[in-house]
């Protein structure tokens, strides 16, 4: 057999079997509005030594918490019953959905997760006080949470930006959607709750990425 031949053949059963490996693609968690909180900010809302009684593991060691808080905006609009995120972390950060700024009257930036500077205003209220901090609410940017494997048997690495698509009843492609690659992850595509409204997207459903 020609080896040319030989080239095309091996690599189009590879392609078949990757397509075959990754025919479900990456499921799809829809995010709400939510907060993440320091410690001492936790404290402030919930008083002194409090932590954060786990609700739901999420992935990792990060978790939906039984606590909430209520938003308020400069304007004086609120959003309540927001859910906090755990575990607690250097800075407190809110992140919501474009939906949510208009209801809110606010102009967050679409953000990284913890790329604070910059960012939007807001007062949070607990049962115990409440704070108010100068940068910390943002619209988080489309991102896919990957574990090193995964990330390796796509070619992907840390902070690379790739375009995925999923096909359903609103066939949509999501364009530079940042990769995050860490041990504790599990690999998953994380969007607001606007995003998939829009495109008849539910938690589990899967997405494929696509190839440049």
């Amino acid at each position: 057999m020609d080896n040319n031949l030989q080239d095309i053949i091996v690599k189009t059963v590879v392609d078949i079997l990757k397509q075959k490996d990754d025919s479900n693609g990456i499921k799809v968690g829809v995010s709400a509005r939510h907060v993440h909180l320091s410690q001492k900010d936790l404290e402030t809302l919930f008083g002194e030594g409090h932590k954060l009684t786990v609700k739901k593991i999420l992935m990792g060691d990060q978790f939906a918490a039984e606590e909430c808080v209520t938003l308020v905006s400069p304007s004086l609009r609120t959003i309540e019953g927001v859910r906090v995120l755990g575990p607690v972390r250097k800075e407190s950060q809110v992140e919501v959905s474009r939906t949510d700024t208009f209801k809110l009257k606010v102009s967050p930036p679409v953000r990284p997760s913890g790329e604070l500077k910059g960012s939007a205003p807001m007062a949070l209220v607990g049962p115990k006080g409440s704070v108010f901090l100068n940068e910390c609410c943002i619209i988080a940017n489309r991102h896919i949470h990957m574990t090193p494997s995964d990330a390796e048997r796509y070619g992907i690495k840390d902070n690379d930006i790739v375009d995925v698509e999923i096909q359903n009843s609103k066939p949509t492609r999501f364009y530079n959607v940042q990769v995050r690659v860490r041990e504790d992850f599990n690999t998953e595509m994380h969007i607001d709750t606007d995003d998939a409204n829009a495109c008849a997207i539910k938690t589990g459903d899967r997405v494929v990425i696509l190839e440049k």
